[in-house]
């Protein structure tokens, strides 16, 4: 009895370690977004999606009308890699990562900046798919707001 405890204890941490480990590289992926940002790296933006991924924002306006807008994924990209000026800062917190197979859901909290200056903060919510080259971004929507916005002081400029 003992011996199959110990067993059974083995096999449950090896699991437990695979599945951290796969949900580190999807979390990397997740960064490497943020990074390119800050950093005005198309390149490595474009390294973390499909090709035409969907991209989304959901939004209240200004009559307090519930909205979905389209994106445009190549003028995000080629607005993060203009030169600018400014430093484009997105920290995130409460990552909370789901996997199924070749499936990821990530749920994160942010708050945008440019240089030191608040913009926006709200929630991040991508989809992944884990393919030969590794995990990409095929989903992306987030919500905007400038009110309510619960930011953990060590992301505060």
């Amino acid at each position: 009895m003992k011996m199959i405890s110990i067993v059974v204890f083995c096999l449950l941490t090896f699991m437990s370690q695979a599945q951290q480990n796969e949900k580190d590289e999807v979390m990397k992926v997740i960064n490497q977004v943020f990074e390119a940002m800050r950093t005005n790296d198309s390149t490595l933006l474009k390294k973390s999606f499909v090709a035409e991924p969907n991209t989304f924002t959901a939004f209240v306006d200004k009559d307090g009308i519930s909205k979905l807008v389209s994106g445009d994924f190549q003028r995000f990209k080629n607005a993060v890699g203009q030169a600018k000026e400014q430093v484009w800062n997105e920290p995130i917190w409460n990552e909370k990562v789901e996997i199924d197979g070749n499936l990821a859901s990530v749920w994160v909290d942010y708050a945008f900046y440019v240089d030191d200056q608040f913009s926006h903060c709200g929630v991040d919510a991508f989809h992944l798919i884990k393919r030969d080259d590794g995990w990409k971004i095929f989903h992306l929507v987030d919500t905007r707001r400038k009110e309510n916005c619960e930011i953990p002081d060590k992301f505060k400029p």
